[in-house]
């Protein structure tokens, strides 16, 4: 065993000798009334949700483990209805010290450019109607609208979406098909102008379903809307993949001097695969009062973001005070608070989005 105990102590060592520190100056106290804005939920139809997903997914091991880090199973579902999820999300957020509220994301269906409903390229569906009228039953709940613009009834739908509580509208560009650039969809910016309801819209690469155009997660696409005056929240920071040679984090980084109606969120920036990008997301002026709080959740139910990931900027102090928190948010912002994300972001996302 003296082996295994000369290891420990080389190890110890090593740490102390490159132990870098928070990627940012450490806010004193960690902030508490949080607004989560970036909150998925699941479903497949049980309890007449309207939710869809492919039968690709559905039969592929994926779903299983989808539906088990939402904290359920397909069983309970069929027998509970979709809304449990949010039920259990509700149950979460009440248990957490630091996170009172959080949105909840709807997501549209793709359609052609006909506007038509496009099955063959369908993997998610999860219904405004559905996603609007559940977080009514919770107070800690938000409703995040999702409408491709390609949608016959879209400007209505929209409509709807405001009269109905929506703090924003939702896209996911590279699998629901929509190029941001399409000057087709003046109209469907301006009425997002005239509704104050703000875009998030994913950034970057996708791969967590099974087909996906990278192509149209591209930052410069996303200068068309907002030259129409659209106030757009950039998911990820666009911390995945590459185009024409260039980081699409470079890419949307120059644009946000040009564009002060450009925001950005933090969600999976503790993942594994994004965490490279914190300290510049953290450090670069051009997104200081830009970058507001989320999750994606319930990745933060998974080990892709845990402390242990991070032994050169955290203390083992702290690496264990975060690990043995159970509740998922407390811990996400503990671990985001002791990288160093300072407290604008945490506060950003509800002055923003208007959510007392």
């Amino acid at each position: 065993m003296l082996w295994l105990l000369g290891l420990t102590i080389v190890l110890l060592i090593l740490r102390l000798v490159f132990f870098k520190g928070p990627m940012a100056p450490v806010t004193n106290e960690i902030p508490r009334g949080i607004l989560d804005m970036h909150c998925h939920t699941a479903g497949f139809g049980a309890g007449e949700s309207g939710a869809r997903v492919s039968r690709t997914l559905r039969e592929s091991w994926k779903f299983k483990l989808y539906l088990k880090i939402f904290g359920t199973t397909e069983a309970e579902l069929k027998e509970k209805g979709d809304g449990r999820v949010m039920q259990i999300i509700a149950d979460s957020i009440r248990g957490s010290e630091h996170v009172d509220d959080a949105v909840i994301l709807a997501m549209d269906a793709p359609y052609d450019a006909q506007g038509k409903l496009d099955e063959e390229a369908l993997e998610v569906f999860v219904p405004n109607r559905f996603v609007g009228e559940e977080v009514k039953k919770h107070k800690a709940l938000h409703f995040g609208a999702s409408v491709h613009p390609n949608r016959e009834d879209a400007l209505a739908e929209l409509e709807w979406s405001k009269a109905n509580g929506a703090v924003f509208v939702k896209w996911l560009p590279n699998i629901q098909g929509i190029d941001p650039s399409d000057e087709r969809y003046r109209d469907y910016y301006l009425k997002l102008v005239e509704l104050d309801l703000p875009l998030l819209t994913h950034v970057g690469d996708e791969d967590s379903f099974s087909k996906t155009d990278n192509a149209l997660g591209d930052p410069k696409l996303l200068k068309f809307a907002l030259d129409c005056g659209v106030r757009i929240i950039a998911a990820h920071v666009a911390s995945s993949g590459e185009r024409d040679g260039e980081e699409n984090i470079e890419r949307l980084l120059k644009l946000m001097p040009s564009y002060p109606n450009l925001f950005a969120d933090l969600s999976t920036l503790t993942q594994f695969n994004r965490a490279k990008y914190f300290p510049q997301v953290l450090n670069d002026e051009r997104l200081k009062g830009r970058v507001m709080y989320g999750t994606d959740y319930p990745l933060t139910n998974t080990p892709l973001v845990t402390a242990l990931q991070f032994p050169l900027r955290l203390t083992l102090k702290q690496i264990w005070e975060i690990v043995r928190t159970k509740n998922s948010w407390d811990r996400d912002v503990k671990l985001k608070a002791a990288l160093g994300c300072p407290a604008d972001v945490f506060e950003l996302s509800r002055t923003f989005l208007r959510v007392d």
